[in-house]
């Protein structure tokens, strides 16, 4: 049905109506230009409606939206690094490298690790123990400065090739010593954690990426 200055178009577009304390800033760009190009058709031009608080409402939109637009920028950027970083690791696999813990791989009867002490200790005392605990090689060092790297070989033909603790007992006038080892790891692969971070397998036990020193030896 027709009625004189309107017309009935049942494919028309639905008008959207909402509540009168609707947040324009929730409007998409192509609403907020046709609300604001009708207000203009439509007021009274001897009683020009100030439009300038309807702006300002509704320039949050665009703020929100360039936000947005910058958030997802940052994750795609953080996810390929990601998968850069991935890729990069996957390198390692098979190569031997060097960390931070005291888990030292030993191949053909030899092996390699270091230690660095806090402070200066006059007696440390370095024992090389197998997965059952038993002490497979023993050194004491006197007089060792603190901060300072020291180099411990492993060369013992008996011991079959895999991991074996390395356990550092430093004291300084019968005070313990803190002391960090460095110890050599054969990568077996790689993976990516939930947070994104890479974790280094070994046949073992896993070595978080920022443990990891050097590579060879």
């Amino acid at each position: 049905m027709d009625i004189s200055g309107l017309t009935y178009n049942p494919d028309a577009q639905q008008v959207k109506v909402v509540d009168a304390n609707y947040d324009n800033s929730k409007m998409s760009q192509q609403d907020f230009l046709k609300v604001l190009l009708a207000d203009l058709k439509w007021q009274d031009p001897l009683e020009a409606e100030d439009i300038s608080d309807f702006i300002d409402n509704t320039v949050k939109l665009e703020e929100l939206q360039t936000y947005d637009d910058f958030e997802t920028s940052v994750k795609q950027l953080l996810e390929a690094n990601q998968s850069n970083a991935l890729l990069t690791a996957s390198s390692l696999i098979g190569k031997v490298v060097k960390y931070e813990g005291n888990q030292t791989y030993i191949q053909n009867g030899s092996g390699y690790a270091e230690i660095k002490l806090d402070s200066a200790a006059d007696t440390v005392k370095i024992n090389v123990l197998d997965s059952a605990g038993n002490v497979v090689d023993s050194e004491t060092l006197y007089n060792l400065q603190g901060g300072v790297t020291y180099p411990i070989s492993i060369n013992n033909p008996s011991l079959p090739d895999g991991y074996y603790t390395v356990s550092v007992e430093a004291t300084s006038n019968g005070n313990p010593v803190n002391a960090t080892v460095l110890s050599q790891a054969l990568i077996t692969g790689v993976e990516k954690e939930n947070d994104g971070s890479i974790v280094l397998s070994t046949s073992s036990f896993t070595i978080d990426d920022s443990k990891l020193v050097g590579i060879g030896g």
